[in-house]
């Protein structure tokens, strides 16, 4: 039944959010940022242990109402700082949220390239649905290095934004099961297939579809980015509230 929740995503409408993406890929300025990422990718494995408990689809569905229920309170964050009601997060009004959720470790000037990076609509404004993206790529970018120490790395951020983002984090270490960062189509779709849990092994079209809705490119190879934006999809965080009280 769950399954069926998150599956009922239609891949269409996916399809027109991501595309404006796309094109700004191809911008160089945020070359560095990706590789940026994907090195984070490779270093959070050993503070994430959790990925190895995963192993099917259905292990990560089951993630999903808590992760909803997170993302109501994120909501609730998003909602306050949005001063003049218009739906979407200013450069300014993003300023004063980081402060307050003390994720401003990073410089205004790298804020400013992610904030442009998420606005995957090129409106001049962050959505909820990009918020979520942003304050998570963030939270993992002002992350201290693998030579920082470890308690350090537990402490840094609020509680709230560890309890959504970390079990997100090791859901795509699960999935990156060479460990350098990116997913591999077809290390994907053998780990949602795989032959020792049979009872949970995912239809091979859905795993394809699933892998194509992460795929912007085409290029057989995902980002931690394209992953983070249909995985939000897939939890399905603009009916949260209507699946919490349900």
């Amino acid at each position: 039944m769950l399954y069926l929740i998150c599956y009922a995503l239609s891949l269409s409408s996916i399809r027109s959010m991501l595309c404006c993406c796309v094109n700004s890929e191809s911008n160089k300025k945020y070359a560095e940022l990706d590789a940026k990422l994907e090195r984070k990718m490779v270093e959070r494995r050993r503070y994430y242990p959790g990925h190895r408990s995963l192993k099917s689809m259905d292990s990560i569905i089951m993630m999903f109402p808590k992760l909803r229920e997170g993302l109501r309170n994120i909501r609730n964050v998003f909602e306050s700082y949005d001063q003049d009601r218009n739906g979407t997060i200013d450069m300014e009004e993003l300023k004063k949220c980081l402060e307050e959720l003390k994720l401003m470790s990073l410089s205004e000037e790298e804020v400013k390239g992610l904030y442009g990076w998420c606005d995957v609509d090129g409106s001049k404004g962050i959505q909820f649905n990009e918020f979520i993206v942003l304050l998570c790529l963030i939270y993992l970018l002002a992350k201290p290095s693998a030579e920082s120490n470890v308690e350090e790395s537990i402490e840094l951020g609020p509680k709230l934004v560890e309890s959504i983002f970390d079990p997100i984090l090791e859901v795509f270490l699960f999935l990156d099961k060479d460990g350098k960062g990116k997913l591999n189509k077809a290390d994907v779709i053998k780990t949602l297939n795989n032959e020792d849990y049979p009872l949970e092994r995912s239809p091979k079209h859905v795993t394809n579809m699933r892998f194509e809705e992460m795929d912007w490119g085409r290029k057989g190879k995902v980002g931690f980015r394209e992953f983070l934006f249909a995985f939000m999809s897939w939890v399905g965080i603009d009916d949260a509230d209507g699946y919490m009280s349900s």
